[in-house]
């Protein structure tokens, strides 16, 4: 079965960077979708970015295009996202989760797989 762990949140200054890694245990990592969703207190999970399967096409939310860059290698079974010019409304807990080759990257229900969950911090 698909296992997946993020590392790379943590504390930092509004303007600045963070660079979360998922790692992807399990057979077939190039056939699934990738995504990394995110979570803050009192409010739903929500679509920060994700990455087609084979092809790696890059999709992202709004409040975060032309910030964050997502990329995948399916050599090391990795996906990363790449956050700049950080700001405190992107504090959250930052989810890495697996799909299918064909799921509606953005929707959260079509994710099966899904790690314990990075936290990240953006003070002002």
């Amino acid at each position: 079965q698909v296992q997946l762990r993020e590392s790379g949140g943590g504390l930092v200054q509004a303007g600045g960077s963070l660079r979360l890694s998922c790692v992807f245990s399990g057979r077939a990592f190039s056939t699934y979708t990738m995504g990394w969703f995110r979570q803050a207190p009192g409010k739903n999970r929500e679509f920060v970015s994700g990455i087609s399967a084979r092809r790696g096409t890059p999709y992202y939310s709004d409040s975060v295009k032309g910030r964050f860059a997502i990329s995948r290698d399916n050599a090391k079974n990795t996906v990363t996202l790449q956050m700049n010019n950080l700001k405190p409304e992107d504090t959250a807990v930052y989810y890495c989760a697996a799909a299918g080759p064909v799921a509606v990257v953005v929707d959260a229900a079509e994710y099966d797989s899904w790690g314990q969950g990075t936290q990240v911090t953006v003070s002002s």
